[in-house]
């Protein structure tokens, strides 16, 4: 007797493609966002139960990540919600474990890196958004909630200002421009 196999539903079709399409584009905004590995992956894993749980008001598929990029977006939020951090002064004369760094924390990813931290988070995260994620001004204005024409606006000054805070190096060889 040959084994029967029960066939997936189309809901859960759906949300397996959808973690296969952007499981890697949510993970790298993920770690932007929070600058931790494993927070990343919880937030990773938090936004996919969140979007299991109502798939069903997703009602157009191609805006799936723009709607994940929402969730995860609001997931990071709420850890910072209700937390007070205890805040210790550092030394800024320690240097870095050069051992421990990895390839983003040196060279000129490091100073990209550090000078989009310097811009305000209206520019900051569309702009992550377009650059990490890969997405059009048209999705990063459905999970930001803007419309598109302030989307634009603020990636033209998040570059604007990225290039005076890199002193115009970005454009030539960061691709920023």
């Amino acid at each position: 007797m040959a084994p029967v196999h029960k066939d997936v539903n189309p809901k859960q079709r759906q949300y397996e493609a959808m973690v296969r399409a952007w499981s890697a584009d949510l993970y790298r905004f993920a770690f932007w966002l929070c600058r931790n590995e494993t927070l990343a992956q919880d937030l990773v894993q938090e936004t996919f139960l969140r979007a299991w749980k109502n798939l069903d008001s997703l009602r157009d598929a191609e805006l799936a990540k723009p709607w994940l990029i929402t969730i995860l977006r609001r997931e990071h939020a709420r850890l910072y919600e209700r937390k007070r951090f205890d805040t210790v002064e550092l030394d800024d004369s320690v240097p870095e474990d050069t051992a421990w760094a990895s390839p983003e924390r040196s060279g000129d990813a490091a100073g990209v890196r550090d000078a989009m931290m310097k811009l305000p988070q209206k520019y900051r995260e569309p702009l992550a958004m377009q650059v990490l994620g890969g997405m059009s001004c048209d999705e990063i204005a459905v999970a930001t909630e803007q419309q598109p024409g302030a989307v634009m606006t603020q990636l033209f000054r998040a570059r604007q200002r990225l290039k005076s805070l890199l002193g115009g190096r970005a454009a030539a060889e960061g691709g920023l421009s």
